[in-house]
């Protein structure tokens, strides 16, 4: 199942910070992340100890189209092992541990990530299980924690959602993410003359049935209506479908046209009437 977004003529963006899942117990969380990875450009997924048979049909079911992210995926033993070729390493966790370490937000984490990165450093992310998270001594290892603002009251995010979080803080960091589309212009903008044209008309319809009162306040209300449709930016098919309108409510419903009755041509050949004619 890859989605309605899903479009692979198009060229995939790959790269960004490892993603370190520590003794993952669902293999939904794990497609799913794998899923919030292939979303904002990330590739390199490394499980810790994971749980066995992790990959599965839900597994792959809830990547939802980031297959080649599972089947790429690193299996360690200890976290030691996952993080030795790194030179940069947060570690997320949503209590505070004590350790004196840097704790920074997502945009924070994202952009400095992908700076290293330019410099030719190895850098990770450290996410820790779904019931307990990390421990202190996980923690230990990472440079700084970084952790995301949330209710405190209700800080524990799912697996996924983190991952999913702090993916798209990395890819959106400098400012440097594109939208995958744009608005669409189908129409351009109506002329002045045309606008001019429908307010006179307008105006001059609400004069008749007694809009503009009192009478001394007609310039203010004239301006107030103006400055409405103006800020819509009306297009020329929006004031064609806003005059056809007004002109409705004013004239009334269409009258139907009555289809005339067209008579066959008679044919050279036809039978002559009782009466003798043709």
């Amino acid at each position: 199942m890859s989605g309605a977004g899903t479009d692979h003529t198009r060229e995939s963006i790959t790269g960004g910070p490892a993603i370190i899942l520590v003794e993952p117990q669902l293999g939904e969380n794990i497609g799913m992340s794998a899923r919030a990875m292939a979303n904002f450009g990330l590739s390199e997924l490394r499980l810790v100890n994971p749980r066995e048979n992790w990959l599965n049909q839900k597994t792959e079911a809830t990547a939802a189209g980031a297959v080649s992210i599972l089947q790429n995926a690193q299996i360690f033993p200890t976290v030691e092992a996952a993080i030795a070729d790194l030179n940069f390493l947060y570690a997320t966790t949503a209590r505070e541990r004590g350790q004196g370490k840097e704790v920074v937000g997502p945009d924070h984490a994202g952009a400095n990530l992908k700076a290293r990165i330019a410099q030719g450093q190895k850098v990770g992310v450290l996410f820790g299980r779904e019931r307990t998270g990390l421990e202190n001594p996980e923690i230990t290892h990472a440079d700084a924690i970084v952790t995301f603002p949330v209710n405190p009251a209700y800080a524990s995010l799912n697996l996924s959602q983190a991952v999913l979080l702090m993916s798209y803080s990395f890819m959106t960091a400098g400012g440097a993410a594109t939208l995958p589309f744009e608005r669409k212009t189908r129409w351009p903008p109506a002329e002045r003359g045309t606008v001019l044209s429908f307010f006179d008309y307008l105006e001059s319809q609400l004069e008749e049935r007694g809009f503009f009162r009192p009478p001394q306040k007609r310039e203010l209300m004239s301006r107030n209506l103006r400055n409405i449709f103006n800020r819509i930016e009306m297009s020329e098919q929006d004031l064609r479908t806003l005059r056809g309108m007004f002109v409705r409510l004013v004239e009334g419903p269409r009258q139907p046209q009555t289809k005339k009755r067209i008579r066959p041509p008679k044919s050279a050949n036809a039978m002559p009437d009782q009466d003798g004619s043709s």
